[in-house]
């Protein structure tokens, strides 16, 4: 049985880890907190340079909805053209109506600028207002994967409706579960769902080395908790513990 873990790398550091701890893809997003939005050029050019592993960066102006004006699409279009030019890999895009389906013209419009580019679907489909008739749209636009965490805030908490888009999309496309996936549920979403590839972040905190610190000034919003002096990234160890977890006897006989 072949599984495939994919990493959401917020860094260059944690594309790096990600290597290291055996993962086969990484996604390379910007903006965490917010989901995932563009990495910048440079962040791409780094880690398609230190990468042998597959390159997948998320195509998204911006937090919030995925309804787009006609601008924020023109910079998807660019951005898509940026990281073809790198050399990467494939892009992750999302693009829905004000009504809550699969935004067609636009997804396809993405979908031709990534050219021979792989290309996932991402969690834009947990929003959708139909995810069986979604995924149709989606496989009729000619994606790779769809990324979802069943439509729930965690994977763990949408396995019933994962598994029943996994029976529905069959060879088709594959179906990813994705938010909150790590070792310690890795083996029962897979038991539970029937699905292959899974997007974890394995992503540790690590103290900044700064010495002198200013910690009355903030450089975020006021009403956003961060520490500033700690990142999270992903651990190589971590990666390694989830796939090994992921390919137990306990989740290869249920």
């Amino acid at each position: 049985m072949s599984f495939k873990l994919e990493i959401c790398a917020n860094s260059v550091a944690s594309c790096v880890e990600a290597q290291e701890g055996g993962a086969y893809r990484v996604e390379l997003c910007a903006g965490i907190p917010e989901g995932g939005t563009t990495p910048s050029y440079g962040e791409m050019v780094v880690a398609r340079e230190l990468l042998d592993i597959k390159l997948y960066v998320i195509i998204r102006p911006r937090g919030g909805d995925f309804l787009y004006s006609e601008s924020e699409h023109k910079a998807m279009l660019k951005d898509i053209e940026v990281a073809k030019n790198i050399g990467v890999d494939g892009v992750v895009i999302g693009c829905l109506t004000a009504e809550g389906d699969v935004d067609m013209i636009r997804n396809r419009e993405l979908i031709e600028a990534a050219g021979d580019m792989g290309v996932t679907f991402h969690r834009a489909f947990d929003k959708c207002r139909n995810p069986k008739e979604a995924l149709e749209q989606i496989i009729e636009l000619g994606c790779e994967r769809i990324l979802t965490s069943g439509q729930k805030p965690k994977a763990e908490d949408g396995v019933s409706l994962i598994k029943e888009i996994v029976k529905q999309a069959g060879d088709r496309i594959i179906i990813m579960p994705g938010s909150g996936v790590n070792e310690d549920n890795i083996a029962y979403i897979a038991t539970e769902t029937g699905a292959k590839e899974f997007h974890i972040s394995a992503r540790t905190p690590v103290k900044s080395k700064m010495i002198f610190r200013k910690e009355d000034v903030s450089m975020g919003a006021t009403n956003i908790t961060i520490d500033e002096f700690e990142q999270n990234i992903t651990n190589a160890g971590r990666v390694r513990l989830t796939f090994e977890q992921l390919i137990s006897k306990d989740c290869l006989t249920k």
